[in-house]
């Protein structure tokens, strides 16, 4: 074989099927193509939940996944984020009403973090003090929400409306609310960089105590 053949052997890419998470049914995302398996890892693929399920209703939903592990002619990959569409959220803004936004960041009870951001939009333009309640309300529930679920329940719970269902019935009583949604959902560490940053924490502690003596 002559050093040319070698070189286009070597360059060649080959496809790999991209399928979804486990909790989307590992629905296939599409290809991506690598002339080495290692190239995979790490790629991220946007699509949206109206592909995922065929509903046009729900392509205002983005969802973004990274590619953790590779097969033979298979690319597997983990939740990343979620967030709506900016024309979506755009659509919702009434002039003469409250948008109230919140940021939480929570650990789900198999020691995920994530940030979380709810957003209501109220029928007339709320006082200080109730756009205060609503989102001290909606932080309480999204707290709460993470406390007694798994990372993936809590983002199928996020993803399929029934957090901010909840949070919209919870809240509605402060002043009317029109809608409420979670507006975008990220994955900041799995549960071995949590332990990770709680050790260190726990040694930086120990030499101040340390120090202190």
């Amino acid at each position: 074989m002559s050093e040319r053949s070698v070189s286009r052997a070597k360059q060649e890419k080959r496809w790999y099927t991209v399928h979804a998470p486990e909790q989307f049914d590992r629905e296939v995302l599409g290809e991506t193509p690598a002339d080495e398996p290692d190239k995979v890892y790490g790629r991220t693929i946007e699509t949206t939940l109206g592909d995922l399920t065929n509903t046009a209703s729900e392509n205002n939903t983005k969802l973004t996944f990274k590619i953790t592990d590779v097969g033979s002619d298979s690319a597997y990959t983990d939740f990343v984020e979620h967030s709506l569409t900016r024309d979506y959220l755009r659509s919702l803004v009434r002039r003469g009403a409250s948008k109230i936004e919140a940021y939480v960041t929570v650990l789900t009870t198999d020691d995920y973090r994530v940030q979380i951001q709810p957003v209501a939009f109220t029928t007339k333009k709320a006082d200080a003090s109730q756009e205060k309640a609503i989102r001290e309300k909606m932080v309480e529930m999204v707290e709460e929400a993470a406390e007694e679920r798994t990372f993936d329940d809590l983002i199928d719970g996020v993803v399929e409306g029934r957090l901010s269902s909840a949070i919209y019935g919870e809240a509605k009583p402060i002043y009317p609310l029109r809608r409420v949604e979670i507006q975008k959902t990220t994955l900041e560490a799995h549960p071995e960089e949590v332990a990770e940053e709680q050790a260190t924490a726990v040694d930086v502690d120990e030499e101040d105590v340390a120090a202190d003596d």
